[in-house]
Order: C-alpha cells, then structure tokens, then sequence
C-alpha cells in the first residue's frame, strides 16, 4: 500500500509539472514526424496480465513492430528526434499514466512482450509476482542495449542468450529483496545514470 501511494504521488505531482513539456514534446513529434506522438505496446505485467504501456512515438510506424516487439539491432527507422528522446529516456514519460493507471509501478521489472515471456518461462514466473516498473537496475545496467545490438552478429540471439538472462537475474534479485529505500536508491541511480553518462 505504502509503495502503491508513493507511485501515485510521484507521478501524479510528475505529470502536473511536466504537462507543458509532454505536450511540447507531442506537438514536436507531430510536426516534424507527422504521426502519432504516442506508441503504445501490449506488454505483460503483473501475473502475466497484458496492459497497453505508452511512450513517446520514436520510429517510423511499423504493424510487426508495434505488436510483437522490437527489431532487435534494428535502427534504420528511429527518427532524428526520436534519436534525442531515446538517448534522454524522455520516450518513457508517458508511462507515469500507466503509474497512475495501477499498470505499472516507478521501479520494478520493466515489462516485455508476449513473445520474449515465453523464454525462460519459470524466471518470469517469479518476476511476474511483482508489478512492473519504469525503471530497475537492469535499465541502468543496460542503458545502452540498442548500441550493443546494433553491433551484434546476431541481435536477437544476443537479446536471447546473453541479454535477457542478465536481466531476470536482477529482476528476480529485485523481486526477492526489494524494499522502499531500495527503489529509491534505483531511482537516483537512474537519473544519475542518464543525465550524467
């Protein structure tokens, strides 16, 4: 309950003070990428239960990606200024609607598609018993995953293989220890992280 007021205090009190930036930010999508502003994902949350998770559009709509997932090393259709939003992490701004939705959480697993839950079934069990969040420590530790497949021989077997490990490993870490000063302490590690590497 404590964790549940906490999310929507903080992004209740964050949408009110961003609100001009988040529209600034829409009307430049609009203007210069004349789509959508917001891509939104069916991704797995909280016992497994599918919810749609908002961001600031950063590509060239595309049907396959938009419903199953992202094109592993694939950058060719990512905007200039989805470029810049990507590197800022202000493409997840939207998401403090899913905080205050009760879809997601400010620090917890970030959620995935179908597709990738159904590897490693039995991890995702355990990191499916808590809501998923805007942030955790495999966001911080992998702050660069695009640039890392992008380089890849094989960007989806690298995704597979060596990426999506690492990350239950931390996500079942973080299911199994999370605390109150725990999440904070990953939350200003994440904007440390961003704004400062």
């Amino acid at each position: 309950m404590g964790k549940r007021l906490f999310d929507m205090m903080v992004a209740g009190i964050g949408l009110c003070l961003l609100l001009p930036f988040l529209l600034v930010i829409s009307l430049l999508i609009l203007l210069f990428d004349r789509h959508n502003p917001f891509f939104v994902q069916q991704r797995a949350g909280r016992e497994g239960r599918i919810f749609s998770l908002y961001k600031f559009r950063t590509m060239k709509p595309g049907l396959a990606t938009e419903k199953h997932g992202f094109d592993a090393g694939k950058t060719s259709r990512i905007t200039p200024l989805g470029r810049f939003l990507r590197d800022t992490k202000l493409d997840e701004l939207p998401q403090l609607f899913n905080v205050l939705k009760g879809d997601m959480s400010l620090v917890g697993p970030r959620p995935e598609v179908k597709k990738w839950t159904l590897v490693y079934p039995e991890k995702w069990e355990i990191v499916h018993r808590v809501k998923p969040g805007i942030t955790d420590n495999a966001s911080i530790l992998f702050l660069h995953e695009e640039k890392m497949l992008a380089k890849a021989d094989f960007p989806e077997r690298t995704y597979r293989e060596v990426i999506l490990p690492q990350k239950l490993k931390l996500s079942i870490d973080y299911v199994n220890n999370r605390t109150f000063w725990g999440d904070i302490k990953i939350l200003l590690k994440t904007i440390k992280s961003v704004y400062t590497d």
